[in-house]
Formats: structure tokens, sequence, C-alpha cells
């Protein structure tokens, strides 16, 4: 027993002997004055420069036909409804758009036809002849049959065709629709129009009187490429009607009906494109003295 005590303290005392002789020399050949390596800051990568986000507003919008379609469902269902028109409608007045109008859809017109938006060509001349007139109403045709009309008012304007539709572009089937006419029908008939107001005591600068937009464009056969028809481009402002606001809408047939609509304008351009070439065949300044400018 007593010599298993001693070689117990023996083992001890040399396992200490060795553990400090390591810890001394691991202590002598570690490295000394070394300055801790501190990272600096990251530099951000600089974030991508955004273009500003403007949105539309009554200053820099340009309506097209989708807008003058809202206006008039908005007002149609103020007047169906009993209601007062609503400020989107009242605010529109000054706002520029620029609306186009298909037509010759279903290819060129015969020679006696007589229809207010068409077009032909003749291959003996090897000219694309255009005639668009506008429709002229009195104030009592297009606003209420009932209401006042003033003496020597005029009114000109266009009906835009197939108001449920935001389309600028000839319908994708060539059925047989109802001719074009210049006078609204109900039941079905001409449910939306553009018109400009010509008030018997102020300028009449840029009336037509029913005069047509005509144009004859020189080109050769294959060059023609009237496959999508001809649009009628019409730039201007939405402009108040006479004591109605910029849209006036009305039932002559009743509650059933659905409600006739003409969205007030000043017309400043009126342009006769091809949407197959994106060319434009004719340009009038209506604002000047209306003559073609091509």
């Amino acid at each position: 027993m007593r010599k298993s005590r001693l070689a117990l303290a023996g083992g001890i005392a040399a396992a200490l002997a060795v553990g400090g002789t390591g810890f001394l020399i691991g202590r002598g050949t570690s490295p000394r004055n070394v300055e801790p390596v501190v990272a600096g800051p990251v530099a951000a990568a600089p974030a991508a420069a955004r273009e500003p986000v403007v949105p539309p507003t009554p200053g820099n919008a340009v309506l097209a036909r989708a807008d003058i379609m809202t206006l008039a469902a908005q007002m149609a269902d103020a007047v169906a409804s009993g209601r007062a028109m609503p400020s989107a409608v009242a605010d529109a007045a000054g706002q520029r758009f620029e609306l186009r109008l298909p037509f010759g859809c279903r290819g060129p017109a015969e020679a006696e036809s007589d229809a207010a938006m068409r077009w032909r060509y003749d291959e003996t001349d090897k000219a694309l002849r255009v005639h668009v007139a506008p429709v002229v109403w009195t104030r009592a045709d297009i606003l209420d049959a009932a209401g006042q009309a003033t003496a020597g008012e005029a009114v000109e304007g266009f009906w835009i065709a197939r108001p449920w539709t935001a389309s600028e572009a000839c319908p994708a089937t060539r059925d047989n629709p109802a001719p074009d006419g210049t006078e609204a029908v109900t039941l079905p008939g001409q449910t939306l129009a553009i018109a400009q107001f010509f008030d018997g005591d102020g300028a009449r600068l840029g009336q037509r009187n029913g005069k047509p937009y005509e144009t004859v464009v020189r080109l050769q056969p294959d060059a023609l490429q009237a496959e999508r028809g001809f649009q009628l481009r019409i730039a201007g402002r939405i402009a108040d009607i006479p004591g109605q606001g910029p849209v006036s809408c009305r039932q002559p047939a009743g509650a059933e009906q659905r409600p006739i609509c003409v969205v007030g304008v000043t017309m400043d351009e009126v342009a006769i494109d091809n949407p197959r070439t994106g060319k434009t065949l004719a340009t009038w300044n209506v604002t000047t003295a209306g003559a073609a400018d091509r």
C-alpha cells in the first residue's frame, strides 16, 4: 500500500512537470506584439438610379378612346341614377385628347356610295381617294329635342362606333353591321359622339359646314395595303358644352334605353392614317385655314 501511494504521487508529479514545461514552451514560441486585425467598414454599392414616376394628371395626360368612353360611362350612370355630374367628368374640360376612329374596314366603297366615311382605289389613275364627312347637328338634335336651340347655332362631330370597346382598330370579323349613318337612332343605334359646338354669337373658326375631309394619294396597287382600313385621327381638347358641362347624356326613349352621350370638344387637328403602314395620308389644321397639309 505504501509503495502504491508513492507510485501514484510520483505519476501526478510527473504529469504536472510535463504540463508546466509545455505551457512555458508554448508561451515562449507564441507571436508577440501582433496587432489584432480589425475589419473596416464595407462600402455599400450605390443604389441604381430610378426614373421618377409621374402620375397622370389633368396637366400632362392625353386622353384616348378608353378615357373618353370612361367619361361618357360615368355621366351615363349619373343620368340613369338621377345623380349630379361626377367631379371627374366636370374636371375633364380643358384636357387634351387624341382619338382614332377606324373606317373602311370592309374594304373599298362603291363608286356611287354616299357613306360619310369611305375610301376607294382607282386602278386607272393609280389613286387612293378618301372621303370623311363630319356629322352636322343642331343643338336640339344632339342634346335634347325639348331643349331650347340658339338661333344660328351649329354642332359638328363624329359618332364613335362600337362604344363598348376601347380598340381603335377595325373589328376582327367583317360581318354586315348597320351602315354608318349621320343621325342617332334608338334601340339600337349610335350612342356616343364627340361634337364641337359653334355658338351663334361666337367664332366659327374650324367649322366645316358639312364640307368633307378629302384627299387623293397617288400610289401603286402593291403600296395600297388597306387590309386594316384607315383611321380618322382627331386631336384637340375636351370642352364644356354650353350650359351642360363636358359630357351630356339623355334617354329619349325612357329609362330602359342606353343613354345617348355626347362629349364636347374643340378640334385642333384632323388626320387620316393608314394603320397597316403607319403613314399619315393627310393632315388638316382645323384651327387655321383647314387646308390639308401632307
